[in-house]
């Protein structure tokens, strides 16, 4: 008997990448949505996440959920959260990302959405105002994967990620309206 895994209803869709052409694509949408921010940010990157998936059963199924992130190291005062989430907004719109949800709750907004291929994007404001940006895509086909240099937890990078703000700009820190 052959079981098929569902989503939603519907026939769960085969994996049209590997675990490393999905970091690849993660990457260049981080790189594309910081480059966009205006003036420029400082950053680091944050954690890499790849989880397996599985049949419901805990039985594997030869694909791997896989995300990449950006923390961004520049202070953003609360009073500039509004207009860096305008800002990737803008960007991912460019570059067809729909779907759009956002929860502008006070000191701690967050937007998701789907770009055109199937990566989710996030931009999240943490507790102590530190900003994240996520990008990943669910169930790709198992392979081996490489991470840019820099990468916390990986040869060649800093053990932890670089989470607290302590950059200062004079557009982005700034508490004036």
């Amino acid at each position: 008997m052959l079981l098929t895994a569902c989503q939603g209803g519907k026939e769960r869709e085969e994996p049209k990448m590997d675990m490393q052409q999905a970091g690849e694509r993660a990457e260049e949408i981080l790189d594309g949505t910081v480059a966009a921010i205006r003036p420029p940010v400082a950053w680091s990157y944050g954690n890499p996440s790849d989880t397996a998936c599985s049949t419901g059963l805990n039985d594997p199924t030869g694909t791997t959920t896989v995300f990449r992130s950006r923390n961004i190291t520049t202070v953003v005062s609360e009073q500039r959260r509004v207009e860096l989430l305008k800002q990737v907004r803008e960007y991912w719109e460019q570059h067809g990302a729909r779907d759009f949800t956002v929860r502008s709750g006070k000191g701690m907004p967050r937007m998701r959405a789907r770009t055109a291929d199937g990566f989710a994007v996030i931009l999240q404001v943490g507790s102590i105002g530190n900003v994240f940006i996520e990008a990943g895509i669910s169930c790709v086909e198992d392979s081996e994967m490489t991470y840019p240099k820099g990468t916390p937890g990986l040869p060649g990078g800093p053990d932890e990620p670089d989470l607290t703000p302590h950059e200062h700009s004079s557009y982005w820190s700034a508490t004036g309206s």
